[in-house]
């Protein structure tokens, strides 16, 4: 058997093994997921809420932004705060206030130590006993709990309403009055925050944990780290440094993995361009107005970190609110990125055979209206849905969904599935005759079209929950739409996509990139399809989920730490002849993705991955640090960079603006490196310092993050800011001048 065939036989086994294991235990979620009581009573029998008050009560979160509102089990946006360690941390200083009345005739905090240890042991066997009842599903609760949801419920409706005294706090957690506009509506809610706090503390079924493995560290309930949990962060990390070890020493055996061909001229100057392939012109028209328009929202939801009400005075709030404009942010950016690479592939299928078939031209345009009306109709959707304007079941389908990335209405969902197998069958269609002929790029092509079939077909993960789903079992197929769809089969693409232009350069031979594509998507999914689950510890899932999350994230990391060598080699490319230095804009976006791939999903995605790290910092901003630094520092330079290889090749002896272009690179990279480490990064740590010390409640609440010296922190994104909105607009202006000054230029 040769290599190649060594290389596909390992790929298919990698990715049935994986899949099969992240089914299986996708399975045991659906059996072991926090239950929703059909009745949660006092001692007397009396119902204090139903399943459907939880239900619709988590629907109603969902509507008003949802995960774009402070977070649920760590999950969601950063100004407010993660509501069940807060709901939590309120419940027990209520019941330790009851027991201290009760006993001593004093505050909780008025006692000396001994006395409040003693009353802390209480709560804590109280509050974590399980008193569900799976023959009924009824929970049962005691007087004292009962006390604490009517206080708790008047404090959040007071915060979610306009109650005056609330008026401070809506600024500082950026929640505009009468986010919950019905007494009804709220209410429910507080179920939903109820059941989803009580799953925290509550210890499962013969086991000493709660139902999210003791998240969010509470002390004054027993919520600690437990030996699991340190036991398989250790794992995690020996594993990542044997691997890299391995994986280095591979490398250096290898040596240059092809030889450079340098051929005389361009090769693509000799390709025809298609009817087809022109069209693409138009995608990349909207990404640019895409990035302009994401990156302005994300000045705004930035700015609302400061000033929770509005900007700079004006109370924008009133119409658009921080949870409009954050998902509006975070959509977009899955959008353009999404465009830019769907739009290369549209590029590069007819460019194979150089000829469309039949209704190619029609497919393109076609697709391009139902983009459009997908990313217009998808917001304005949200729009109504958070300004409470939508009933449940309207707001489920068109308006707005509460999970983030996948925060557009169940319509907009099927309407973007169909649209992405309308895109399939666009790549498939001029590639038939290709595959039916053989010949050396056959292998390649294949390859290509298994990560065009992938990014099809994965995005059905988010079709499968309903609008009422358990969240732990909502939270399991959200991961495989944000890690698997977003991370995994778009990396899968993109290697296959870049391995492909240099071949088509002239500068790989086609089956040394076949051979080094298979090879780095074997690496990235051996750990990349497993490591789903380091998301998914604290979600209300068995504890062999945190020991596989665990285990395999760590060796997401390990291809990302011989990066350099992929840096160094495309520029090395870039200087290899002279035609090259036509495509030194689009080679050097490609060096940035490498830089990126290292410190962005490397080291700033290594430091939230083990579950020591991750059990103290889900949810504070060291998860937005490896966001944006990971999602546009890898994934939006790939996507600028692959969107300037097509354009270089449909303008081919058109002299491009390299000032321009200049400006904007070196601008994307120190605008987003000084939004990293001069804000991001410290406020994380001071953050991460609080929630070691206090607990996740204080590391999420106005009174640490309105301190001066963070407010200080948050200003510090200006200038980082300031420098990446002038790279995105120097690359926008690029494109548009381009592609209007030279609309009637032909190759």
């Amino acid at each position: 058997m040769n290599k190649e065939k060594k290389l596909w036989w390992t790929f298919i086994l990698v990715v049935l093994l994986s899949f099969g294991v992240l089914l299986y235990y996708g399975y045991e979620i659906y059996q072991v997921s926090p239950p929703v009581p059909e009745k949660i009573v006092d001692s007397q029998g009396t119902v204090i809420f139903t399943a459907a008050d939880i239900k619709d009560g988590q629907n109603i979160w969902q509507s008003m932004g949802g995960q774009e509102v402070g977070s649920i089990w760590g999950h969601g946006a950063y100004v407010a705060p993660d509501w069940t360690a807060d709901w939590l941390h309120r419940e027990a200083l209520h019941l330790l206030d009851l027991y201290a009345q009760r006993e001593y005739a004093k505050g909780y905090q008025d006692l000396p130590e001994e006395q409040q240890a003693l009353l802390e042991s209480r709560l804590k066997t109280n509050i974590r006993k399980n008193t569900y009842n799976p023959e009924t599903k009824t929970l049962q609760i005691d007087a004292d709990r009962v006390s604490a949801i009517q206080e708790l419920s008047n404090y959040y409706q007071g915060l979610f309403r306009n109650d005056p005294k609330f008026d401070q706090l809506r600024k500082d957690y950026a929640i505009p009055e009468n986010a919950i506009n019905d007494d009804t509506r709220m209410e429910k809610m507080n179920a939903f925050f109820f059941w989803a706090t009580w799953a925290t503390v509550t210890e499962r079924p013969g086991s000493s944990v709660s139902y999210t493995h003791n998240w969010p560290n509470e002390k004054l309930v027993g919520n600690e780290v437990t030996m699991d949990l340190l036991a398989w962060s250790g794992v995690s990390i020996i594993l990542l440094i044997f691997a890299v070890g391995a994986l280095v020493l591979w490398q250096v055996k290898q040596g240059e993995d092809d030889e450079l061909l340098y051929p005389a001229e361009d090769p693509i100057l000799r390709q025809g361009i298609t009817p087809s392939m022109r069209l693409v012109k138009k995608y990349f028209w909207v990404v640019s107005l895409l990035m302009l328009v994401q990156v302005g929202l994300g000045i705004v939801t930035a700015h609302y970190g400061v000033e929770g009400d509005g900007l700079y005075g004006i109370p924008i709030d009133q119409f658009l609110p921080y949870a409009v404009t954050r998902t509006w942010h975070t959509q977009l950016a899955i959008f353009w990125i999404a465009t830019a690479w769907l739009a290369t592939g549209l590029y590069i299928a007819p460019a194979v055979s150089g000829k469309d078939p039949k209704f190619q031209v029609f497919g393109v345009n076609f697709l391009f209206i139902a983009l459009l009306i997908i990313v217009v109709g998808s917001m304005v959707g949200q729009w109504f849905g958070v300004m409470q304007k939508l009933n449940l079941i309207q707001n489920f389908w068109f308006g707005h969904q509460g999970y983030e990335y996948v925060d557009l209405g169940r319509f907009w969902q099927l309407f973007l599935f169909v649209g992405l197998f309308v895109w399939l069958a666009l790549m498939i269609r001029p590639l038939i005759p290709i595959l039916k002929n053989g010949g050396e790029e056959k292998n390649l092509i294949i390859m290509f079209l298994i990560s065009c079939s992938a990014i099809a077909l994965f995005y059905g993960a988010g079709l499968m929950w309903g609008r009422q789903t358990n969240l732990a079992i909502a939270e399991y197929w959200r991961w495989w739409v944000v890690h698997l769809w977003v991370e995994g089969f778009f990396e899968v693409f993109a290697t296959v996509v870049m391995a492909f232009l240099f071949v088509r350069l002239g500068l790989l031979k086609p089956k040394s990139a076949t051979a080094s594509v298979l090879f780095s998507t074997i690496i990235f999914l051996s750990g990349g399809i497993l490591g789903t689950f380091h998301h998914l510890y604290f979600s209300g899932t068995p504890t062999a989920v945190m020991a596989l999350g665990a285990t395999f994230s760590a060796l997401e990391v390990v291809p990302l730490t011989i990066i350099g060598f992929e840096a160094y080699h495309n520029y090395k490319i870039s200087k290899a002849t002279k035609w090259l230095a036509d495509y030194k804009w689009p080679i050097y976006f490609m060096i940035s993705v490498a830089f990126w791939n290292f410190l962005g999903a490397g080291v700033f995605g290594f430091i939230i991955n083990p579950p020591i790290a991750l059990y103290y910092v889900q949810g504070l901003n060291t998860t937005p640090l490896h966001g944006h630094t990971a999602l546009f520092g890898v994934y939006g330079m790939l996507g600028i960079g692959l969107m300037l290889f097509v354009l270089r090749s449909l303008y081919r002896h058109v002299t491009w603006n390299d000032k321009l272009l200049k400006i904007g690179f070196w601008s994307l990279n120190f605008g987003l490196l000084g939004m990293a480490l001069l804000s991001l990064l410290p406020i994380g740590i001071w953050q991460a310092v609080e929630s070691i010390s206090k607990g996740m409640w204080y590391a999420r609440s106005a009174e640490l993050m309105q301190k001066p010296g963070m407010v200080f922190l948050k200003w510090m994104r200006t200038p980082g800011d300031v420098l990446f909105a002038i790279g995105i607009f120097a690359c926008a202006w690029f494109v548009f001048e381009l592609t209007l000054k030279n609309k009637h230029t032909k190759p």
